[in-house]
C-alpha cells in the first residue's frame, strides 16, 4: 500500500483516535497530524470515555474516520470482555450519529484461534460488532508489539527462571505498526482483515531469551512446551499471521541494540 494509492480524494480528514494517549494511539495521531489532518485524541482524560459514552457523540462529531487502539484496563476474563463489548457498541451508536465513514480497529493475530484466552475471545467478541455494524469498517490485527517483551517475561517468570515454549513468534516495532494504522486511517475501508506483523518470525524463548540479555536481566528463561501465554497453550503457529500480512521493516535485534542499557 503506498501512500498515493491508499489516500482518499479528500486530504485533510477529522480522524478521532480512540485511546489517542496511549503507546500506539499518541503514534498514530501524531503521524496523522503531521500529514495535515485534524485529528482528536480521545479518552477519558481528554473527556471522552467510550465506556460511559461521555463526550463521544460531541467528540465525533464532524469526523470521518474512527481508529480504536483502546484497551482494557483489566484482563480478567468478565471485565475485559464487558469493556470491549460496551465500548464497541456506544461507538458504533455514535458513528451512525454522526455520519463517521470508516471504523478502524485494532486487533490480535490468531485471536480466533486460542479461545481459551478471554483477552482474545473479548477481541473476537469486539470484531463481531464490528463486522455487524453498518459503518464501513477495516480491521488490522497485530502481533505483539516489541514494547510489550518485558511483559510477556515478568508474566511468565516463577522465582528466576522464565518458562516458555519454542513456538513461533513475529512481534512488531510499536512505530511501525502506528505508520501502518495511520496510512488504513486514510484509505478507502476493506470491510475485512487485515494482518500486521514484524519482519521475523523467531521462537518464542529465544526473543525474551535475547530481551532479558540485552537488558542485563539475571533471570533465565527455561524451554517449556507446557508454558502457558497469559492462561492458554499455543499451537506452533499460533502467534503468527498468515501469508499475505504487511509486515514492518524494523528487525527485533535492531531494536534492542538501540534501547538495551549501556553498561
Amino acid at each position: 500500500m503506498n501512500d498515493k494509492e491508499s489516500e482518499t480524494k479528500d486530504k485533510s480528514m477529522k480522524i478521532v483516535v480512540l485511546g489517542g494517549t496511549g503507546l500506539i494511539g499518541s503514534k498514530v495521531a501524531n503521524l496523522l497530524r503531521a500529514r495535515g489532518h485534524e485529528v482528536v485524541a480521545a479518552s477519558p482524560s481528554h473527556g471522552i470515555n467510550s465506556i460511559t459514552g461521555e463526550g463521544l457523540t460531541e467528540g465525533l462529531t464532524g469526523a470521518q474516520v474512527v481508529v480504536d487502539v483502546t484497551n482494557s484496563p483489566s484482563f480478567e476474563d468478565k471485565a475485559v470482555l464487558e469493556f470491549f463489548e460496551t465500548s464497541t457498541r456506544n461507538v458504533v451508536a455514535a458513528e451512525v450519529k454522526t455520519g463517521v465513514v470508516h471504523h478502524v480497529a485494532l486487533s490480535i493475530v490468531g485471536s480466533e484461534r486460542l479461545p481459551a484466552s478471554g483477552y482474545l475471545r473479548a477481541k473476537v467478541a469486539q470484531e463481531k460488532l464490528i463486522k455487524a455494524s453498518p459503518i464501513p469498517y477495516t480491521i488490522v490485527r497485530a502481533t505483539q508489539f516489541f514494547e510489550f517483551v518485558g511483559r510477556i517475561a515478568d508474566e511468565a517468570t516463577n522465582g528466576q527462571t522464565v518458562h516458555l515454549p519454542s513456538v513461533l513468534f513475529q512481534p512488531i516495532f510499536s512505530d511501525d505498526l502506528a505508520a501502518y494504522l495511520a496510512k488504513i486511517a486514510v484509505a478507502k475501508p476493506l470491510n475485512g482483515t487485515m494482518e500486521l506483523a514484524g519482519p521475523d518470525a523467531i521462537a518464542f524463548d529465544e526473543v525474551v531469551r535475547q530481551y532479558l540479555v540485552a537488558k542485563h536481566d539475571p533471570r533465565t528463561v527455561v524451554r517449556d512446551e507446557q508454558a502457558r501465554y497469559f492462561g492458554t497453550t499455543l499451537e506452533k503457529r499460533s502467534l503468527v499471521p498468515g501469508e499475505n500480512a504487511l509486515l514492518g521493516s524494523t528487525r527485533f535485534a535492531d531494536w534492542l541494540s538501540r534501547t538495551a542499557p549501556q553498561r
